[in-house]
């Protein structure tokens, strides 16, 4: 067995591709090395800003010889079937063996293919992999007309100790590579992984990426400890600058104290989206006055001209920040209102300014729910968006909200009204913390159902994996906030009562299924998203139509609960028996037995006493449901598996007495019923004995 190694170099890579350009190689490599039958042991793939490589273990260096046996059209068939199954084994007639079978006389053909060397099959396998990995964007450089992700420098191509001709244009591959492209001159000759992995590391280079997150999390953590700081944890830019350098070297800078007065998200955004920079933090999780800096090389001054140049560029970033800063707060954050009016949400659904209007209404129709003081929501609404005018958040776009809670504040506005501000826009994902502040979550719910059914007005819907307004979102953080806050929200009613703000014309109920098969999609989600089983959230959805979130959590739960018992699995058993001969004798007799059960033609014990278990319960069930207590509906439920089980054991439904038959049947409905008003048992998997 041996050993594959490929190394594609390059100028830099842009981070953000890395890694699907790394999976991309080794899918495409190993899918065509099980094409070609090559099976291997392992593969990895590996990515630094400049280079690209895939190591793959365990190669036969020649495939084996393969003898297989085919079978051809009949001995007296025409010449014209017989010559084209000549032609596509490449054979003679006197090649071929004549063999009779239970169909009659046929001719055979055995087929002896010579192995290939593995070397020799890379070469087509490699370039093809090279000519089709997907770059989001790629470029030609020099003349060539090949096309990479950024000119392409040189091919490293070894198997078994020796190089593979692969050839990408101009370059042609080999078993030298550069180290790294600062540190050293040194040129690095490839034997195979190991001594490559050695070589490049000896020469300033860590080609896995998990290595040098490694190690700029402990040496920035380390750097951070020494000056009594921690460093804000922040995975996604981690990785980011992961993808940035060859050779991670952290080390830390200050920030002028002029501005540390600037709300803190301003200089962690600054730092973070422009400079690729570590905020830090003191022990009271204050922001701190230093930021880590992760440099590419090593220099002789231990990076002293590296940090005085970062903390002269943040200076300048800072200043500008400052300047938005403090040129904002020369107005009131009300003042920026009129502005919003030039401001298109939609072609077709108005202005910002517009679309705040109807939120604002909507949001104090929502303070009975939320438990809000309505002026504080009209409030909070009317200021909500805007910020999105003031210089801060159109330099720094990610900061609205935020920018317009600070504004808000220096305003002497309310706590409650600058919190929704900064508030209204969650939650913005499944991870991303949900409002619990009543003004925050009526301005948010208000928000969100706007835009669903704005959008859903002029047909613009989310299609397959499009969704360029983010409706699919938006759905979920409505949920999100009905259920987290458990707001006792009919749903119709709240769109409805936007569709009607929104003036839009014609009924809300014409395009209302269409959007109710699409939110209680985004319901779906949101449970499976929360481990519920997919059957137990069918079972709930399949009753008659659900307009309360919360209601169908609580029934999901309680549920969920029910069937993991060994009483409720009993039950669900006897649930799947009854409907099981319902349907069969229903679609038999072409009629239905949910009628009354007539209770003087009750004729075995085992019957009379599961139709008065079934009326007690259902009496009883009826005050639970009244309640939302579907925790108690089921122990009612549980009551029954007794009587159920004996009326199994002991009667005969399709008995020879017709009367006592179509009872008996209706009592089997009965509890199929019963056991449907929390939600639908024959969705439910299992229970089959």
């Amino acid at each position: 067995m041996a050993e594959l190694l490929l190394e594609i170099l390059s100028e830099e890579i842009p981070a953000r591709m890395q890694t699907r350009a790394a999976d991309d190689l080794k899918r495409l490599i190993c899918d065509g090395l099980k094409k070609a039958g090559l099976d291997f042991d392992s593969a990895n793939s590996y990515v630094t800003p400049r280079r690209l490589t895939l190591v793959v273990d365990g190669l036969p260096t020649e495939t084996p010889d393969i003898s297989e046996e085919r079978r051809g059209p009949k001995t007296d068939a025409p010449e014209k079937a017989v010559q084209g199954f000549l032609g596509s084994v490449g054979l003679t007639l006197g090649d071929l063996e004549k063999r009779e079978t239970d169909k009659g006389e046929f001719y055979f053909a055995k087929i002896e293919k010579k192995g290939q060397k593995t070397a020799d099959l890379l070469v087509g396998l490699i370039e093809g992999a090279m000519q089709g990995l997907p770059w989001p964007k790629s470029m030609r450089w020099a003349g060539h007309t090949v096309r990479w992700v950024r000119p392409m420098q040189g091919i490293v191509c070894v198997f078994d100790g020796g190089v593979v001709p692969v050839s990408f244009g101009p370059i042609e591959a080999g078993n030298k590579t550069q180290a790294h492209r600062f540190l050293t001159d040194a040129i690095v000759e490839v034997k195979d992984f190991d001594d490559y992995k050695k070589a490049l590391e000896t020469g300033h280079v860590l080609i896995d990426p998990l290595e040098r997150r490694a190690a700029i999390k402990g040496d920035a953590d380390a750097l951070a400890a020494k000056a009594g700081l921690k460093m804000i944890d922040d995975p996604a830019l981690l990785d980011e600058v992961a993808g940035l350098v060859e050779w991670p070297v952290a080390l830390m800078g200050s920030i002028d104290d002029e501005f540390m007065d600037v709300p803190p998200e301003v200089l962690t955004t600054t730092m973070r989206k422009n400079q690729k920079y570590f905020a830090l933090e003191d022990k009271k999780g204050n922001l701190a006055p230093n930021f880590i800096v992760v440099a590419n090389k090593e220099t002789p001054d231990g990076g002293a001209a590296i940090v005085a140049g970062n903390e002269r560029v943040l200076r300048a970033r800072l200043a500008d920040a400052k300047f938005f800063w403090d040129q904002d707060q020369k107005k009131k954050l009300e003042e920026y209102l009129p502005q919003l009016t030039d401001i298109t949400f939609h072609a077709k659904l108005g202005t910002v300014a517009e679309k705040m209007e109807r939120v604002g209404q909507a949001a104090v129709e929502l303070s009975g729910e939320v438990g809000a003081d309505k002026k504080l929501i009209s409030r909070a609404a009317k200021l909500a968006k805007a910020d999105l005018v003031t210089g801060m958040v159109i330099e720094f776009p990610d900061l609205q909200g935020i920018m317009g809670r600070y504004y808000a504040l220096e305003d002497k506005e309310t706590p409650e009204v600058a919190t929704a501000i900064a508030e209204h826009y969650s939650p913005l994902g499944p991870s991303d913390e949900c409002p619990t502040a009543p003004v925050s979550v009526a301005v948010a719910l208000a928000d969100k159902i706007d835009t669903l059914v704005g959008f859903w007005a002029i047909d613009e819907k989310p299609t397959g994996s499009k969704d360029p307004y983010a409706l699919r979102r938006a759905a979920l953080g409505v949920i999100r906030l009905i259920v987290e806050n458990e707001l006792r929200c009919n749903l119709d009613e709240l769109f409805i009562r936007a569709w009607n703000l929104g003036d839009y014309g014609g009924e809300w109920h014409l395009i209302n299924d269409d959007f109710r098969v699409f939110l209680r999609e985004r319901i779906k989600i949101h449970l499976k998203g929360k481990g519920v089983r997919p059957d137990l959230i069918s079972a709930v959805f399949a009753r008659p139509e659900q307009n309360d979130i919360c209601d169908i959590l609580a029934r999901v739960n309680a549920l969920t609960t029910f069937i993991e018992t060994e009483g409720g699995l009993d039950l669900l058993t006897a649930y799947k028996r009854a409907d099981n001969i319902l349907r069969i004798e229903e679609k038999k007799d072409k009629v239905t037995y949910d009628q009354e059960v007539d209770a003087a033609v009750l004729d075995q014990a085992e019957e009379l006493e599961m139709h008065k278990g079934l009326t007690l319960v259902t009496d009883a069930m009826s005050q639970n449901l009244a309640d939302e207590d579907y925790a108690g509906a089921m122990s009612w439920l549980a009551s029954l598996r007794m009587p159920v089980d004996d009326f199994f054991d002991e009667v005969t439904v399709n008995c020879e007495d017709a009367t006592l038959r179509v009872n008996r049947l209706r009592l089997l409905s009965q509890i199929r019923t019963t056991m449907n008003q929390v939600a639908d048992f024959s969705q439910i998997e299992g229970g089959e004995r």
